[in-house]
């Protein structure tokens, strides 16, 4: 099951799409070649390939993933990150380190630059022996939420909303925290989001690669990642921060 649109939803602090859900990864057996929530592996295009490039330099940005963005029509949002030397680029939602593409029927990013046609570049990957490279790709199911843990996402993003004076002062809580999850009210680092209204927030991930049972690397400075859609669900954005 997936999310579904709240219709209610004014900026990237409400939630856009419940419920909220938790990612559970499983390897693939073979390649996916279906629109379905993956990391890894090969873009699953709805469209015509459009594969970004980095706006200075023309590098081709690293695929991450893709992830079903809810709603009547079937849609994907494509993530892709600038690498430079393991750092994530990604910080400024908007100076074109990171794109997130939605098809069919989207609006690529005024910042984003598209490679030519033909144009490919690499996929996510773990850590192998010398520091080599070795592509994943892995399925993501999405699946409802303990009902503990839900309740202290929700806990914490009341707390952040207080904090930044949008709702009522109440106690930080001190529970169990998901930190991959689609829909919902998302809690960031610092409380605040780095996109305006009327951004709507769309899944949440956080960085891994330092242990040897990590599905993949992603270079968040310990921190996580956010994407975001527009209220039309055609274009999408995506930030990372840690605290």
């Amino acid at each position: 099951m997936i999310a579904r649109p709240t219709g209610q939803a004014e900026g990237p602090y409400d939630a856009a799409f419940l419920p909220r859900q938790q990612m559970i990864l499983s390897a693939a057996a073979q390649p996916i070649a279906d629109p379905v929530a993956k990391f890894g592996g090969e873009p699953v295009w709805l469209a015509e390939p459009t594969w970004p490039v980095h706006p200075k330099s023309g590098e081709p940005l690293v695929f991450i993933g893709q992830f079903p963005v809810p709603g009547p029509e079937l849609r994907l949002a494509y993530l892709f990150l600038h690498e430079d030397h393991i750092v994530m680029g990604g910080i400024d939602p908007e100076d074109g380190e990171a794109v997130l593409l939605v098809q069919p029927d989207g609006r690529i990013p005024l910042f984003a630059a598209i490679g030519p046609p033909g144009t490919r570049g690499r996929t996510l990957w773990r850590w192998g022996p010398g520091d080599t490279e070795i592509p994943v790709e892995w399925r993501v199911d999405l699946q409802p939420v303990p009902p503990d843990v839900d309740r202290t996402i929700d806990e914490e993003a009341a707390y952040q909303r207080g904090m930044r004076g949008d709702g009522p002062d109440i106690d930080d809580c001190d529970g169990e925290e998901l930190h991959d999850y689609y829909g919902g009210a998302a809690t960031y680092p610092n409380h605040e989001a780095r996109v305006d209204a009327p951004w709507q927030f769309l899944f949440k991930i956080s960085d891994a690669g330092e242990g040897e049972d990590d599905p993949y690397f992603l270079n968040f400075g310990y921190g996580y990642g956010y994407a975001f859609v527009s209220p039309d669900h055609r274009e999408g954005r995506f930030f990372w921060e840690c605290s």
